[in-house]
């Protein structure tokens, strides 16, 4: 379960790479299929809400896919709270599903032994019907010689090991490999051991063009930067025409982040040249319309915003993006926005300089400020997401962080607030006392004493009582998309 409003973008990177080289693949969105599987199920939900969900089914689904909708937040959000009443009824008691999550209260991701579980016993996943059908009529039409999975989330991950373990039981001699964003986390850990061995036979970590093509025994030669789409369900997603999602890169360029996982990974940073994104995405125009481009980067380059002002997409736009000297720039900002961008979410984490300084950001709050106020001048909105609970913040810090964003309340569109969570590796957990944060071990994270006594119980009394209660946040607050959060939000900005 992830949000379902934009395709895959890594299998589809893969497909471009395997019809380069001359091999065929078919794609399976099952998260996608999945969702829609169990919205067009009977529920047994007895109560006025429920019934009136499953009665505006069909109508909700398409008012999501329709940008009219967009234009009253209010019919948006009674369209997304029915339809994810739909998908919390067939989990309950011991699931809990939404539109944009999968949580077992009894299987945990973060633990080996119960992802072995789940693909020990398929039958008892909610997908059941619907994957063990759907897998058997592909396999029968295609008979591949591998099956990859792409397991991104963690609430993709109990699932995605059923549907592994219904194809070593149907299958036992078809090859299984498994790649994604999870995965790579996984196996960067220093503490690796694998645990599935005899159920998944190759594990892969990062960009996975060049291991696959070796695993089908073929020569690498030309890595393509255009993904295909074409053999996804384009019209079935749950948005107001195709989001084409493009990473332009992995990894990211600043990669000094204390905090970031990027960084504790020790993740490298691979770019595609500027021009050879921008032809990509002038192949993907004409072969699937879309009415919205998402950068996936981790933060988009400089030299690519360049690009994107010098030749136009010809679309909007939205993406991650580095406060910096760029930006900082009025025209630039205004050209821009003329080149279609219509939202770029900014990770400044904190609003006091001390914190950022120890958190090694590389950006100063007087930048911010001029950041900020040019995007907002030039018509660009920002999703700005804010990191409490970091261990040289306490609650002064934080106080500082709340006067920053009221005082800059006019230029924020949209806001992302987190608990920090220390990554498994982070240079930043040393001196200090560590224990597990999760029971499991798969877990990415562990838990810490905080420095300055301001721990996740005292961060959270903190957002709740005091940060999301000041009038000028809340106002923010009340503006985020339900479920889908920044994947919608610029549909939103461009209607304001």
């Amino acid at each position: 379960m992830a949000k379902a409003c934009e395709p895959p973008a890594g299998i589809a990177k893969l497909a471009g790479v395997l019809r380069e080289h001359g091999r065929h693949c078919t794609l399976l969105d099952a998260n996608l299929e999945g969702q829609l599987y169990l919205l067009d199920r009977d529920y047994s939900g007895k109560d006025t809400f429920s019934k009136r969900a499953l009665r505006n089914k069909s109508a909700n689904i398409k008012g999501l896919q329709s940008l009219e909708l967009y234009k009253n937040p209010a019919r948006y959000l009674k369209a997304a709270n029915e339809l994810n009443r739909l998908l919390e009824i067939p989990g309950k008691p011991d699931i809990h599903l939404s539109l944009a999550n999968y949580q077992d209260k009894k299987l945990s991701p973060l633990r080996s032994s119960d992802l072995v579980q789940s693909a020990a016993h398929p039958e008892a996943n909610i997908f059941y019907d619907y994957f063990s059908s759907r897998l058997d009529k592909l396999l029968t039409e295609n008979n591949p010689r591998m099956v990859g999975f792409s397991i991104n989330y963690l609430s993709q991950a109990l699932t995605s090991f059923a549907m592994i373990g219904h194809l070593k039981e149907r299958y036992p001699q078809l090859p299984i490999v498994v790649g994604g964003g999870l995965v790579t986390s996984w196996l960067s850990n220093q503490a690796w051991k694998n645990p599935f061995n005899g159920l998944v036979d190759h594990l892969i970590a990062g960009p996975g063009e060049i291991p696959l093509l070796k695993l089908l025994e073929c020569e690498p030669e030309h890595i393509s930067t255009t993904p295909d789409y074409s053999p996804l369900p384009l019209a079935d997603y749950l948005a107001p025409g195709l989001i084409l999602p493009f990473a332009a890169s992995s990894g990211c360029y600043w990669r000094k982040c204390s905090f970031c996982p990027e960084k504790a990974e020790c993740n490298s940073y691979q770019v595609q040249a500027p021009l050879d994104v921008l032809d990509s995405i002038k192949q993907l125009k004409k072969a699937t319309t879309p009415s919205l481009l998402h950068f996936l980067d981790n933060a988009i380059s400089p030299a690519l915003l360049q690009a994107l002002v010098d030749n136009p997409p010809g679309l909007n736009w939205y993406s991650f993006a580095r406060v910096g000297p760029e930006l900082a720039d009025q025209d630039f900002c205004h050209a821009l926005r003329r080149s279609g961008c219509v939202m770029l979410k900014l990770g400044l984490e904190s609003g006091d300089q001390g914190v950022l300084d120890a958190l090694q950001k590389g950006i100063d709050l007087d930048m911010v400020s001029k950041v900020l106020t040019n995007l907002k001048n030039a018509g660009i909105a920002t999703y700005v997401y804010l990191l409490f609970g970091t261990p040289p913040e306490a609650r002064a810090e934080a106080r500082r962080t709340m006067d920053f964003t009221v005082e800059h309340s006019p230029a924020i569109t949209f806001l992302n607030l987190a608990i920090f969570n220390m990554p498994l590796n982070s240079p930043d957990a040393e001196g200090l006392a560590l224990s597990d944060f999760y029971q499991g071990d798969l877990s990415l994270y562990t838990d810490f004493a905080h420095p300055k006594k301001w721990g996740r119980k005292e961060v959270r009394h903190f957002l709740d009582r005091e940060f999301k209660r000041h009038p000028a946040i809340a106002e923010i607050i009340r503006r985020d998309p339900p479920f889908f959060t920044s994947n919608h939000a610029p549909f939103f900005s461009h209607n304001q």
